[in-house]
């Protein structure tokens, strides 16, 4: 990964941490499905972690068409990170041991022993990111400035990177 690269992907990571709750997006025959996932992790490859029900329609989703697309947004902040990439579910013993907390019981009362639980791993193709968190009184100023001079506004922040 060139330096550019690099440094891009170390802006998406810390953009999708700080959201934490991505809005997964399969495939469902001709239609596309989306719903809220929580983060379990980002690791060091780039690689997005979540827990699932092995069992559930979004597992059922991935198994016919592993292409997936995550969208992390929090419009307070005016960031926005889009992650395209493949997905698999994984019985991965390990991994779960590594990320599980006891809040998951909620979904998974059984805990680790739980024979719904399973891990959802995205591995990116190709990420963008827009990061405009600048105050809302700079954002307004600098919009203010645009109209008057006639310039585009710059929306702040901007990146891509194919993986």
């Amino acid at each position: 990964m060139e330096n550019q690269d690099q440094e891009a992907f170390k802006k998406i990571k810390e953009l999708a941490e700080e959201v934490k709750i991505a809005m997964l997006c399969t495939s469902h025959g001709a239609h596309l499905r989306s719903r809220p996932m929580s983060t379990a992790q980002i690791d060091g490859r780039g690689d997005i972690w979540f827990f699932t029900n092995e069992f559930s329609g979004k597992a059922d989703e991935i198994e016919n068409d592993h292409q997936v697309c995550l969208a992390y947004s929090s419009p307070s902040k005016n960031t926005y990170v889009s992650i395209s990439g493949r997905a698999e579910i994984l019985n991965d013993r390990a991994k779960m041991k590594e990320l599980f907390n006891p809040a998951l019981k909620a979904w998974f009362p059984q805990g680790l022993e739980d024979p719904k639980l399973a891990m959802l791993k995205v591995s990116p193709e190709q990420a963008e990111f827009w990061d405009n968190s600048a105050s809302k009184m700079v954002i307004f100023f600098q919009m203010a400035k645009a109209i008057v001079s006639g310039e585009k506004f710059e929306e702040g922040e901007h990146g891509k990177i194919e993986m």
